[in-house]
């Protein structure tokens, strides 16, 4: 999968969650596909996806917490 297709993906997630868990859903997909996404920026994120650029800072972090819950044992394609 390219970080095209998983961005297209992770938007869809986003604009099918419900309103009071699109926060949750992101950081999901974010973790899900975090070594996908390994080369893409938080401005590049946010604007594929179609939130502000205060959310890079989110995509940050949930790239980062996403190598240690791998490594603790997650298994990102059950999620």
């Amino acid at each position: 999968m390219t970080a095209d297709e998983a961005l297209r993906k992770i938007k869809l997630a986003i604009e099918t969650s419900p309103r009071n868990g699109y926060i949750a859903e992101l950081h999901v997909q974010v973790i899900k596909y975090a070594s996908i996404l390994d080369g893409v920026t938080g401005r590049e994120f946010c604007e594929a996806v179609g939130l502000t650029p205060a959310f890079g800072t989110e995509f940050a972090k949930m790239r980062k917490i996403a190598s240690r819950l791998v490594d603790a044992g997650l298994d990102v394609d059950r999620i």
